[in-house]
């Protein structure tokens, strides 16, 4: 993808990889379905630095039917034992108005299905992360088990020791779940399960130990939240918690609350982790996102917050206003493709010296890189 120009004020700040860059030819889903599908969005990358020193974004594929709506019914795509298939429901009992799910009416619960299924594509970069190297189809990451039936989705990555740890989301009937890949170099994937259950997700694994524990963030969603009391400084509803293991396998909810929504402002009404928390001497650096409501969606921005390096429940500073915004400058090349706005959803980082590079997903569409001055953090 050609350099679209900076976005936020940051000196590097483009997009790097988008929808145009994925050769379905070569997708899991090839051949399969007997019908066309195309890229809603390639978006929402884990980031990593490889052994040879170049970047690797595990970029969330979102490969949809081109025409899901035929003869009376929407339908969708689900993986079952080894092969992709078709499943058609009747519109009359269906809900569109998203582009990216519909909604099925009839039951006591919400009950969604989705219009795409997710995949993920290893993309090589160069060191600075601007320029593409390689794309690495024979080693993306597809559904394999049940539970990840409707897709595999936003990859977020950290090396602990000598491993790197990917957690992902994996979506089925049977739950909304976080599963754990392990790899010894970044680029062969093994899964290794389950770790936390039904709709708690945004799993940010630290990239390190605190007192030989592995330690996490994580997002549980639900319909029903408390109140503070009148006066509180927070807002209820979703809030960013945190979890030790010691094996990074079976993990356990540490019982102070991690960051949470603050009362007097709506911009971080609801908020959940982008970024996985990395070490400097200040503290965790962790970057997060807040989203205001509007419409559908909402608005999406990237705020960061530094955590105490031995009670990461701590937080040792932050910044309310926000770090990155949506910048439609970089998706003005991509109008045609747009589906949903105001959206920047970051969700790698990676040291570059005296910056950071930042990957994200821009408009649920494409992926974005920034380089961040480490100044910007007080470190």
């Amino acid at each position: 993808m050609r350099e679209v120009g900076a976005g936020t004020g940051f000196a590097v700040d483009r997009l790097v990889f988008g929808p145009d860059d994925v050769d379905l030819s070569r997708s899991p889903l090839a051949g399969q379905l007997g019908r066309d599908t195309y890229v809603l969005g390639a978006f929402n990358p884990g980031l990593l630095r490889l052994g040879n020193g170049n970047l690797l974004m595990m970029v969330r594929v979102a490969e949809a039917l081109r025409q899901p709506v035929e003869n009376g019914h929407v339908h969708s795509i689900r993986w079952e034992a080894g092969r992709y298939m078709i499943d058609a429901w009747p519109l009359e009992l269906c809900d569109t108005a998203d582009p990216r799910k519909f909604m099925v009416r009839g039951g006591s619960w919400r009950v969604m299905a989705l219009t795409s299924l997710s995949w993920l594509l290893p993309v090589e970069l160069t060191p600075d992360g601007l320029e593409v190297v390689a794309v690495h189809y024979d080693k993306a990451v597809e559904p394999g088990a049940d539970f990840q039936c409707y897709g595999v989705e936003d990859a977020r990555i950290s090396r602990v020791g000598q491993r790197w740890l990917m957690t992902t989301c994996s979506v089925s009937p049977e739950r909304h779940s976080t599963t754990l890949y392990s790899s010894s170099n970044g680029l062969d994937w093994t899964l290794e399960g389950i770790v936390l259950d039904h709709q708690n997700k945004d799993m940010l694994i630290f990239e390190g130990l605190i007192d030989g524990r592995y330690w996490a963030q994580t997002r549980p969603l639900g319909d029903l939240y408390f109140a503070y009391p009148p006066g509180s400084p927070w807002r209820a509803g979703p809030s960013i918690n945190l979890a030790t293991s010691p094996d990074a396998l079976h993990w356990k909810p540490y019982e102070a609350p991690g960051i949470r929504p603050h009362a007097d402002t709506v911009a971080t009404a609801r908020i959940g982790g982008g970024t996985p928390p990395i070490r400097t001497d200040a503290g965790w650096l962790t970057l997060w996102h807040g989203v205001e409501p509007k419409e559908l969606v909402g608005i999406y921005r990237t705020y960061w917050s530094l955590l105490d390096l031995d009670d990461p429940s701590v937080v040792v500073r932050t910044d309310h206003r926000p770090l990155l915004e949506a910048a439609p400058e970089l998706t003005r090349p991509l109008e045609a493709k747009l589906y949903i706005r105001d959206v920047v959803f970051t969700t790698g980082i990676a040291d570059g010296g005296d910056h950071y590079v930042v990957a994200s997903g821009e408009a649920d569409l494409a992926c974005r890189i920034t380089h961040i001055p480490k100044t910007c953090f007080g470190n």
